[in-house]
């Protein structure tokens, strides 16, 4: 046991290590996706497309409104993404880092016509708070 040493994120000849631990992953911005890797892209454009397919569009209604007083923002936001990809991409696209973020999976409403019964599609609201001081202009224009 004793010749047992801890391992770091490089190997013996101090190469980085090929598969970083969970970590590692979040610690850095949002990254370019591995096509756009293959690709030559650059990983600022990666980073950029990602975070606009992160936050589709922020929500306008009258509770996102009133929430807005007590420095909270409401988006919708891909289905896929998670709280640090929404930090992530709130970061990013608005230059704020979130103090917390909530994240409310919202099922479709069933609807009638005249062809019959159908559904919308379910949706995922998240709800960013930021610190004191701090604001993002998402109703300019509106």
């Amino acid at each position: 046991m004793a010749a047992f040493k801890a391992k770091k994120n490089s190997n013996q000849d101090g190469q980085p290590d090929k598969n970083p631990s969970m970590k590692d992953l979040y610690d850095g911005g949002i990254s370019a996706t591995a096509t756009d890797a293959k690709k030559g892209k650059s990983a600022a454009r990666g980073s950029y497309l990602e975070s606009y397919r992160v936050l589709i569009k922020p929500l306008v209604t009258e509770k996102a409104a009133k929430i807005g007083a007590a420095n909270k923002y409401a988006f919708v936001v891909s289905k896929e993404a998670n709280k640090i990809m929404v930090a992530k991409a709130i970061e990013h696209v608005y230059g704020v880092k979130p103090v917390r973020i909530n994240i409310i999976n919202r099922t479709g409403k069933v609807v009638r016509s005249r062809r019959g019964n159908g559904k919308r599609k379910d949706w995922k609201k998240a709800i960013i708070s930021l610190p004191k001081g701090k604001n993002i202009n998402i109703y300019e224009g509106v």
